[in-house]
């Protein structure tokens, strides 16, 4: 007998189509959320960064960086750098200011926030004060700290002469200009460390302080053994944004001293800003090889904060 039965034949998924065109629409979706940023991004440092590099390897005058056809030179350039007398300065006063600098306004940051830590009725007010000199803008901080350390009228040395001590040639003797610039930097770059840490001391669970404190723990015992290592995580961010920072500080430096007198406080970036725009015959390919310099150094920084993470997560 026959079988007149019709073969079962599987019936097409009328929803695949419509899974397919939900993912495409998704990732359409996705892309163009990421759109603005990838511009951003390609736009405002992708472009200068390709642009700063092709320019350390040609050799511009005013007139090819103006019409173009500059030749490339290759390295050239970054020879002329290294062999410079004036590069090794700038490169030792861009490690002590960089350090210094990081030194003081991380320690005095982090004083101050575990101070404001403590509730008190001034606190909130106290703590808007210790963020004017990170609002004011950085020409008016120069500005200032240039008035308050000059040598004939500044107020420093007045308040120093007060106490005996002789008059200090801050700003134009080569053993306190670097200092100079030093302190101005710390000033500025305090409130941020502030900020920063006193919102890290915030989110520390205030359990764990006192259960250290019934443990018999002191106050400098909970500091060093509790606190200090649960805010790991939130010091490093600052230190690396603190140090990507001062590397290229530029205003407040050239506002104080210029670099002066003698290079005694020239850094990379000063020194880059004079190779470029310092004189009447601007050298563009040694003042963008300074500028790569730079950024080699934060990026290697960067680079080592991301490796510090690494191993702390895998511990």
């Amino acid at each position: 007998m026959l079988d007149t039965r019709q073969p079962v034949t599987a019936r097409p998924d009328a929803r695949a189509p419509g899974r397919a065109g939900r993912r495409r629409h998704q990732r359409l979706l996705a892309w163009a959320f990421l759109a603005p940023l990838v511009a951003y991004l390609v736009l405002c440092y992708g472009y200068p960064l390709v642009t700063n590099v092709d320019l350390s390897l040609r050799d511009y005058t005013v007139r090819t960086f103006v019409h173009g056809g500059a030749p490339v030179v290759w390295f050239d350039n970054y020879a002329v750098v290294f062999t410079d007398p004036t590069f090794r300065t700038a490169l030792l006063n861009t490690l002590v200011f960089t350090a210094a600098s990081l030194l003081f306004q991380y320690g005095i940051g982090l004083a101050t926030a575990v101070f404001f830590a403590r509730h008190f009725r001034l606190g909130p007010t106290l703590r808007a004060l210790f963020l004017v000199p990170w609002l004011l803008p950085l020409i008016v901080s120069g500005s200032t700290w240039a008035w308050l350390l000059n040598s004939e009228s500044g107020v420093v040395n007045s308040v120093l002469g007060w106490f005996g001590a002789g008059r200090i040639d801050w700003l134009t003797s080569p053993a306190w200009s670097l200092v100079s610039v030093i302190i101005a930097n710390i000033w500025i770059g305090v409130p941020f460390n502030l900020v920063v840490l006193h919102s890290g001391l915030q989110n520390i669970p205030a359990e764990v302080d006192e259960a250290a404190s019934l443990d018999g723990a002191g106050a400098w015992q909970r500091f060093r053994h509790v606190t200090f290592p649960l805010l790991r995580g939130v010091s490093a961010i600052t230190l690396l944004l603190g140090l990507v920072y001062t590397l290229k500080v530029f205003d407040v430096i050239w506002i104080m001293t210029k670099g002066g007198p003698g290079g005694s406080s020239t850094t990379l970036a000063t020194w880059s800003y004079q190779l470029g725009f310092g004189s009447m015959l601007p050298r563009f390919g040694p003042s963008a090889a300074v500028g790569n310099v730079l950024i080699l150094l934060a990026l290697v920084a960067g680079l080592l904060y991301i490796r510090a993470q690494r191993r702390q997560e895998a511990v």
